[in-house]
């Protein structure tokens, strides 16, 4: 395996990560933003692996927020997406001795990583957004911590979707993507050595 191209790849992933996630914004009522990037989160775990892939997503959805001016939001972003693609790649790998053979098989894998990914996304941010708001209402009194429960519960359901758009795009754009040599062998060397 061409390891060299391998990065060249992954830092291809983080930046079409950047750019699909600040293409497409459709706002939430909590300020937070719908887009299509966590597609590309997803895709970076399966594609790339579980260590590059989380090194690539991370990197990507951190730099939209930066590019974004949602700076608080950098370093949150950057461990949350990171750990999406993590499990979204281990699971995939993981998984294929259970389900393997079509392609359809594939889409489950997918699916089956990208709903245990984004559940940590929408865990992740919930819990980051209750501290920001506890501490920018006044510190980490059981008052300000349940204010930001109750502000951080409302960014739930759009983050829900966020991940349910993520898996369908992930599971549109492996079969297109793994018609490319140098992808489908790295699906399977990931899958080999996970065995």
């Amino acid at each position: 395996m061409n390891t060299t191209k391998k990065w060249v790849v992954a830092a291809l992933f983080a930046a079409l990560t950047c750019i699909c996630t600040m293409i497409i914004k459709i706002p939430t009522p909590t300020g937070g933003y719908i887009h299509p990037g966590d597609g590309m989160v997803l895709l970076c775990g399966v594609i790339l692996g579980p260590g590059m892939g989380a090194l690539a997503a991370g990197i990507g959805s951190m730099l939209s927020d930066l590019f974004s001016g949602y700076m608080v939001w950098v370093p949150a972003t950057f461990i949350i997406k990171a750990l999406t693609a993590l499990a979204a790649g281990v699971l995939f790998r993981k998984s294929s001795s259970l389900l393997s053979g079509s392609k359809a098989a594939s889409t489950v894998r997918v699916v089956l990583g990208g709903i245990i990914g984004e559940a940590l996304m929408v865990f992740g941010y919930f819990v980051f957004e209750i501290g920001l708001n506890a501490a920018s209402n006044g510190g980490f009194t059981s008052a300000a911590i349940a204010g930001g429960i109750a502000y951080s519960a409302a960014g739930v359901p759009a983050n829900i979707v966020q991940g349910v758009t993520g898996i369908v795009i992930a599971c549109l754009l492996l079969p297109i993507l793994s018609q490319i040599p140098d992808v489908r062998t790295w699906i399977h060397d990931g899958i080999k050595a996970a065995a």
